[in-house]
């Protein structure tokens, strides 16, 4: 169970909604960071409490961690939901910005479309990469996954999407 709180504890660091740093900024700049933090926090409490029977279920890690960068960008923090993307990675800031705008029009369609999303559920994870006969990674430094969530609609209706992940650094990301 250690080695599924740690997995999941490296994918959700880098975006500051577990571990914030005390870099300087007052307390009330803080208090974002530490109000995301909670339900991943209660999400490991619960993942604490289980036993540690067997292998990490990468599938599973890279589900729950498209989840919670699905709600931080409902939560309005468009620019940590940008971090958990791979496109992100070493671009120059005018494309950072143009990805940023990308999912405020995204927000927007949706908001005009289905009165916006209010919540996302994890279905499930499926690996796409190479398995044993177990349905474990043949080769753990080249995870890929995809994301099987539900967006619930302010109209009542509801999508299931799929969204491919990928594993950078320790890190799940979305591609």
């Amino acid at each position: 169970m250690r080695k599924t709180i740690r997995n999941i504890a490296n994918s959700l660091r880098e975006k500051y909604i577990l571990l914030p740093s005390l870099n300087g900024k007052s307390d009330i700049d803080n208090i974002g960071v530490c109000v995301r933090g909670m339900g991943v926090g209660l999400l490991l409490l619960l993942l604490s409490s289980c036993s540690d029977d067997g292998p990490t279920n990468h599938a599973d890690l890279a589900a729950e961690t498209a989840k919670a960068y699905y709600d931080q960008l409902i939560n309005g923090d468009i620019a940590s939901f940008v971090d958990g993307t791979v496109m992100h990675v070493e671009v120059v800031p005018t494309y950072r910005e143009q990805l940023e705008t990308n999912m405020k029009m995204f927000i927007g369609q949706q908001e005009r479309d289905h009165k916006g999303i209010k919540s996302v559920k994890k279905v499930k994870g499926a690996l796409t990469c190479p398995t044993n006969e177990n349905g474990e990674p043949k080769d753990t430094s080249k995870l890929t996954a995809n994301a099987f969530l539900i967006f619930n609609y302010g109209d009542n209706t509801s999508e299931e999407v799929v969204v491919p992940m990928v594993r950078v650094n320790g890190t799940w990301m979305m591609r």
